[in-house]
């Protein structure tokens, strides 16, 4: 289970909390303008905007669970367990699998005018990576500045949806999310996905936040702290318990992606515009997982 949201103070916030009750080994990864992609059906693309999230990187490809690319398009995607549907190849459309469908928009997007008539386009066809790395359910979330969209490939086709909350979370299908936020008399406390999608959808439109940058990041992740996952909450059928393994909020202004981790609560960031984003090769930082404490009057007696 997940959350994502997009925020605005005086720069465009996107992130989202990712609760899995396991983690590969993620990390902050920024593909530079000339790395290649190379799409199952597709061909190769050469040179593209560069992005900066977080992706579980195989055989040197960024597998990104979100990310932003260099003119502040930011998508994430989201478990959709039970409504996600990939078909098979159709002839006159981009066929991309959904591992390729963050950098397949964020690669040639600059706003999401661009990302909608991509989107005409796009069939998201049922080819995993390999064996080992079957496909996962998803839908996503894609938000330029204070606009947001929510795209669902379904059994019934790809469904593109305007998203006025800046809100997503997983089951139901988008339309009965804000249903549900209509029609929800209290704030619910519990875990499930639409209970965390009126939480959110609450709290990010009553936030109230400085224009500082140390604010406003400050802001967003009070913000996703009220739909966290603490262990021990919510046990799962293999007996581990899902947490939320790390938080995430890139200013996608500026190109700096922020996270936190379960194990590691003092925010960590990494600025894609200090690296050469002329580059071919993919640039990785690991995630900081220990806890990271201050310790304020440590020279008081040195």
């Amino acid at each position: 289970m997940c959350t994502a949201i997009n925020f605005t103070s005086k720069d465009h916030y996107f992130g989202r909390n990712l609760d899995l009750e396991y983690t590969y080994e993620e990390s902050v990864t920024v593909t530079p303008k000339n790395y290649p992609f190379r799409f199952r059906i597709m061909g190769e693309m050469n040179h593209h905007y560069a992005m900066i999230g977080m992706a579980y990187v195989v055989d040197k490809y960024p597998l990104y669970y979100d990310a932003t690319n260099e003119k502040g398009v930011s998508i994430a995607g989201l478990r959709f367990a039970g409504n996600a549907h990939y078909p098979a190849v159709a002839e006159g459309k981009d066929n991309v699998s959904p591992f390729e469908f963050i950098p397949w928009v964020l690669s040639q997007c600059s706003n999401l005018q661009e990302v909608k008539k991509l989107l005409d386009r796009v069939n998201l066809v049922n080819i995993p990576f390999s064996e080992q790395l079957p496909l996962t359910p998803l839908h996503w979330m894609i938000s330029c500045e204070e606009e947001s969209l929510v795209v669902e490939s379904m059994a019934d086709g790809l469904h593109v949806y305007d998203n006025p909350v800046g809100v997503m979370t997983n089951n139901p299908p988008f339309p009965v999310q804000l249903w549900n936020l209509e029609n929800t008399k209290m704030i619910p406390a519990d875990l499930e996905s639409p209970s965390r999608f009126v939480r959110a959808a609450h709290v990010l439109k009553n936030s109230v936040c400085g224009a500082s940058e140390e604010e406003s990041v400050g802001q967003f992740f009070h913000i996703l702290t009220a739909v966290e996952q603490q262990r021990g909450c919510n046990r799962m059928e293999s007996g581990l318990y899902e947490i939320t393994a790390y938080s995430s909020c890139c200013n996608a202004d500026r190109g700096i992606y922020y996270y936190v981790t379960y194990g590691n609560r003092q925010i960590t960031a990494v600025d894609m515009r200090k690296e050469n984003l002329e580059s071919d090769t993919l640039i990785l930082y690991p995630l900081v997982k220990s806890e990271q404490i201050f310790i304020q009057n440590n020279q008081k007696n040195a």
